[in-house]
């Protein structure tokens, strides 16, 4: 493969994730090491790319950069489904939930919706609207006052006295970037410290996010990696990345997008 094919390969990867990782492009690439840093390095003298430790995110890029929930929405899709697929087989009718602002959990809600007897607990204007539209007499949903942010999460003082205040039997989180040194992140101070309230009343930790998340580094730690008891991501993750994961939290679970094609109607607003 010629520099300028593969150099395109590396734009074209990262225009569709967001960040890459140099591992992740030795392994698609079947380069060295050497190679891919090499590429990174004109790429990045060219402004088409921003370096950043162990690989490297679009240009302008930055750990506190939030965008906005429209904007993620129509993001990787398939694979939020998938993953969903796989969150809702771990509730119980019964059970109190806790559900994070997101669209991986935007997604994972239009299922929850349909299991019975469940008191849902969330920072989302979005997950409790999903609730909203369809309401239940055995469902209970609680959504916690604060302050608005762009993923239209509720965060803040108000958001953290209101969950510090209940008892969770399982918490479902969306987070803006994982790795295995850096643990869960997000661009935004305050929802880290939402969601890290979260984690703390939760009897189960379940983190939802794509292979997308995997690199991608926010101003904020909401917790070690190692914290999570589930982690359910998808089959796009490098096998590599997906080792290396495993070895650290409590269980991981690879949800296949390629069986999500033709379901688009069932989660139907």
């Amino acid at each position: 493969m010629l520099a300028s094919q593969r150099r395109a390969r590396i734009l074209e990867e990262l225009r569709r994730s967001g960040a890459v990782r140099v591992s992740a492009l030795v392994e698609r690439l079947g380069v060295s090491d050497m190679t891919v840093r090499r590429d990174l390095e004109v790429l990045a003298q060219e402004g088409q790319l921003q370096k950043v430790h162990g690989g490297a995110v679009l240009p302008g890029a930055r750990s506190t950069e939030e965008p906005g929930f429209a904007a993620k929405s129509s993001r990787e899709n398939a694979e939020k489904l998938a993953i969903a697929r796989e969150a809702v087989r771990l509730v119980e009718p019964g059970m109190a939930v806790g559900v994070s602002a997101g669209t991986t959990t935007w997604t994972f809600a239009r299922l929850l919706r349909d299991l019975p007897d469940l008191t849902v607990v969330t920072n989302s204007v979005q997950v409790a609207d999903v609730f909203s539209r369809r309401p239940r007499t055995d469902q209970t949903v609680v959504l916690t006052g604060g302050i608005r942010t762009p993923s239209e999460a509720l965060v803040g003082p108000f958001a953290v006295a209101a969950i510090r205040s209940v008892n969770l039997d399982i918490m479902f989180m969306g987070v803006h970037g994982m790795d295995v040194r850096s643990g869960y992140t997000t661009p935004n101070l305050m929802e880290a410290e939402t969601d890290r309230a979260f984690v703390e009343v939760s009897r189960r930790f379940v983190v939802l996010a794509d292979h997308t998340k995997y690199g991608v580094l926010g101003i904020s730690t909401i917790a070690d990696v190692d914290a999570a008891d589930v982690l359910i991501t998808d089959s796009g993750l490098a096998d590599d990345h997906q080792q290396a994961l495993r070895e650290r939290v409590g269980e991981l679970v690879v949800a296949d997008a390629t069986t999500t094609a033709d379901s688009g109607s069932e989660t139907g607003a």
